[in-house]
């Protein structure tokens, strides 16, 4: 029977160097050494009499009896990890909560709330996953995260929290040419341009009428920090989330000179795993960010909306 029952530390080695291809990724992810990983897939091997990894061109891959044995496994690893989180946040509720979420995001909008949170709940603590490794569900050390995107993740549970008002934003100290006062005047002024958002321009000038402008040209950043430290630079203009910058609106840091937001089809979403929404933490968390979200005041938006997406 012992045969039959791998021990948990054999499995785990076996899983996470299945999914990232690679020992010198899986021992990061493990905190182990690459010959203890490796030790480790060989002792399973010799455990089970079977080969489950073969190495092509310079990567490992799964043998097909290893391909069967990896789909059979995670799943039993991640109901074992689930139950083992019910047992230890039965009692009062606390416990650990394993997030990730975009960093201007934390920064702007979560980490300055995040007090109220800990008032509430002092029995949980949050912990939080690099960003780098977000959307990655089969992580043991994952349980939910925010992401910016369409609400549709598969696998993943999704909320919405905010984000799909956007502003576009500019320098306070505009110069008097060329002016500002209209949708088509943009043409005038360098368009920053957010790489995961390649196409928020376009959408605005369609949802504004503006033709004669290229929407794809302009310098390209990588967060909404940074565009917005771009326009308080004097770089250009930008479009961006309210949520993300009310406060530097408020403080006089940049300008909406046009001021009508429209709604955009893209926004923030607190999202989780079907087998880790009963968890109590995670609960608690969920219920109290939906409920910050409710406190926000809305804005009056023009009727410029952009179309609901395609199903």
């Amino acid at each position: 029977m012992k045969r039959l029952q791998p021990p948990i530390h054999l499995l785990r080695a076996f899983t996470t160097t299945a999914r990232f291809g690679s020992v010198s990724r899986a021992c990061e992810a493990l905190h182990l050494s690459q010959s203890a990983v490796s030790k480790q897939i060989s002792e399973l091997e010799q455990l089970t009499g079977v080969l489950l990894f073969e190495r092509i061109r310079q990567r490992l891959t799964l043998t097909p009896a290893g391909v069967r044995y990896e789909a059979a496994v995670r799943p039993v690893l991640a109901q074992l990890e689930a139950a083992t989180l019910e047992l230890i946040t039965s009692g009062d509720g606390g416990g650990a909560l394993h997030l990730s979420t975009l960093p201007t995001f934390g920064a702007k909008w979560l980490i300055p709330r995040l007090p109220d949170f800990q008032r509430q709940h002092p029995q949980i603590e949050l912990h939080y996953v690099p960003y780098a490794q977000g959307y990655d569900f089969q992580r043991e050390d994952l349980d939910c995260a925010i992401l910016f995107g369409n609400g549709r993740w598969p696998g993943a549970r999704a909320d919405y929290l905010t984000g799909r008002e956007v502003v576009l934003i500019a320098p306070p100290g505009l110069p008097a040419q060329p002016p500002l006062r209209q949708a088509q005047d943009i043409t005038g002024f360098t368009l920053l341009q957010h790489v995961s958002v390649p196409h928020a321009w376009t959408h605005w000038c369609a949802a504004h009428g503006v033709s004669g402008v290229n929407t794809l040209m302009g310098p390209q950043l990588d967060q909404y920090h940074s565009l917005i430290r771009a326009v308080r630079a004097g770089m250009g203009l930008a479009l961006v989330p309210h949520c993300l910058v009310q406060d530097d609106i408020a403080a006089g840091l940049v300008v909406t000179p046009l001021d009508d937001g429209y709604m955009d089809e893209m926004g923030y979403y607190l999202c989780y795993p079907e087998s880790r929404s009963h968890l109590k933490p995670l609960g608690a968390f969920r219920q109290w960010l939906l409920g910050e979200v409710g406190k926000a005041a809305p804005r009056t938006l023009s009727n410029k909306e952009l179309p609901a997406p395609a199903p």
